[in-house]
């Protein structure tokens, strides 16, 4: 089963991913700050459930997507992080690309574009 961690400070937003991705049958660990992604990933790593997909919003609470995405990063250099953000068109979403992100998903895609994206990241990743 793969296993993904969403890094997202909107709790409704991470309510409709978890329902939107139910079907793709993933274990998803949730985090509120970006912190509090990184200390998720850590722990996750720690007990050998290295997550398949990072999911993470720009803009949050303390440290911000792209600052989290370093911190994960250096955690795991393999770590597959991709950007979830109405954002998407900006420099900010460039950082987030330099910062080592795979790729930034547009918001507006809406959650079945979201979904399908998801399913084919995981499977290039099988």
């Amino acid at each position: 089963m793969a296993i993904m961690l969403v890094i997202e400070d909107e709790e409704p937003i991470q309510e409709l991913i978890k329902e939107y991705l139910a079907p793709l049958k993933i274990e998803i660990y949730q985090a509120y700050s970006g912190e509090e992604g990184v200390e998720k990933y850590k722990e996750l790593m720690e007990k050998g459930k290295r997550p398949d997909l990072v999911i993470m919003d720009l803009k949050l609470p303390g440290i911000d997507g792209v600052e989290a995405t370093k911190r994960i990063l250096k955690i795991d250099p393999k770590a597959r992080v991709y950007g979830f953000t109405a954002y998407f068109g900006t420099s900010w979403a460039k950082e987030l690309e330099k910062a080592g992100a795979k790729g930034v998903i547009a918001r507006p895609v809406g959650f079945d574009g979201f979904r399908d994206i998801v399913k084919d990241l995981l499977k290039s990743n099988d």
